[in-house]
């Protein structure tokens, strides 16, 4: 329905008209509404719709055994599977007392830093579609196939991995994975320079992304946004570092941040994060300890009744999983706190009085996965 009101760009009272902004089609892997308000190419007002694909993590958690939801992990945020289901496992192991091997450890960490790389490339050939340009998605796939070759070998899955497990790993690395890890950080780091001359440093794209979308530290703050969103407003918070965990605080790197919080200071982020991922991984390579990589495990898992809480630093921010015991063989409540959501409340005032052009820029630089947010 039409309406008329008087906005703060224009001279006189203006027609509005509502647009509905996707992807919302129901056969699709992620469906997200955005009811938009629009006074000609500005946007007034943005409502979220969301949860067309919920499908209810949390309570598929509570009506299983501990190991059985193992699987659901990778598939919260596909993008980053390692991750997700690296919290999982630690909530568990924290609960039930157990001791996970050094060598597990560093696996564990080793391709968790190869899965954040993989989810910044995929995320950065679609970012720069969502602007037009279609030949960056052509080299991030390209790269982003060989690491995913690599995972396969060793987990036999390319996307949603369920490679650990309760006390360690499924499987060890093999020397084959370890030496094509190797080649694979020699090959990418003068991609990144590539990807530099050819994207970052692009006119185009930095007026696209430069002094739009401002998202401040202090509406990051408002809105419990984390990962790139906080660190592109300045702010050096990082799981990794706020709470360390595995064997992070035994390995050198830095938290990238930018000051501006624009769309650009994001994307920065991002790019900064695969160089330091690339650190990550040439030193768990250097130090691999020898030695198991699984712990000794009861067949059936019985934590003792308490309230557990652990929390990882994702590709997209802070993933933190509550559980509580009863002691029993399932657990009695499963609470997960993804990312994602939070993210996105962002958006419906960070993007009032934007072009619409310009907010499909700032909801690229979100970085989203909908599973993540209809968990």
């Amino acid at each position: 329905m039409l309406k008329v009101l008087d906005t703060s760009h224009s001279t006189g009272p203006q027609e509005t008209f509502v647009l509905n902004l996707g992807p919302q089609h129901p056969a699709t892997h992620g469906v997200l509404r955005v009811k938009l308000t629009m006074d000609g190419e500005f946007i007034t007002n943005a409502e979220i719709v969301c949860g067309y694909i919920h499908r209810e993590h949390e309570k598929m958690g509570e009506n299983r055994k501990w190991d059985q939801f193992l699987p659901n992990t990778s598939r919260i945020d596909y993008l980053s599977a390692m991750m997700y289901t690296h919290a999982y496992v630690a909530v568990v192991e924290k609960a039930a007392g157990i001791q996970v091997p050094r060598r597990a450890e560093y696996v564990r960490v080793l391709t968790s830093e190869m899965n954040r790389i993989t989810s910044h490339l995929l995320w950065w050939g679609a970012f720069l579609i969502d602007l037009g340009g279609l030949t960056p998605m052509l080299y991030a796939f390209d790269d982003r196939e060989m690491v995913l070759d690599l995972l396969e070998a060793l987990t036999g899955a390319r996307l949603t991995f369920c490679y650990y497990r309760f006390g360690g790993l499924c499987d060890d690395v093999t020397d084959d994975f370890l030496t094509g890890t190797r080649k694979f950080v020699k090959h990418f780091r003068p991609r990144l320079k590539i990807f530099r001359r050819l994207v970052t440093d692009n006119i185009i794209v930095r007026k696209r992304l430069e002094d739009l979308g401002h998202v401040p530290a202090e509406m990051c703050r408002k809105y419990g946004a984390t990962g790139p969103m906080i660190r592109g407003a300045g702010v050096a918070y990082d799981v990794r570092r706020a709470e360390p965990y595995s064997v992070y605080p035994e390995l050198e790197f830095d938290i990238p941040t930018q000051p501006a919080g624009d769309n650009m200071a994001r994307y920065l982020v991002r790019m900064a994060e695969m160089e330091q991922s690339l650190r990550i991984i040439e030193q768990t390579l250097d130090k691999m300890p020898d030695g198991p990589f699984m712990a000794k495990v009861p067949r059936i898992l019985r934590p003792p009744a308490g309230d557990y809480v652990f929390a990882v630093e994702s590709a997209r921010g802070r993933f933190e999983v509550r559980v509580v015991s009863s002691g029993k063989e399932i657990p009695h409540r499963v609470r997960l706190r993804s990312p994602c959501f939070c993210n996105l409340s962002v958006f419906e005032e960070a993007c009032r009085g934007m072009l619409l052009a310009d907010a499909l820029a700032l909801m690229g630089s979100i970085d989203l996965v909908i599973p993540d947010i209809d968990r």
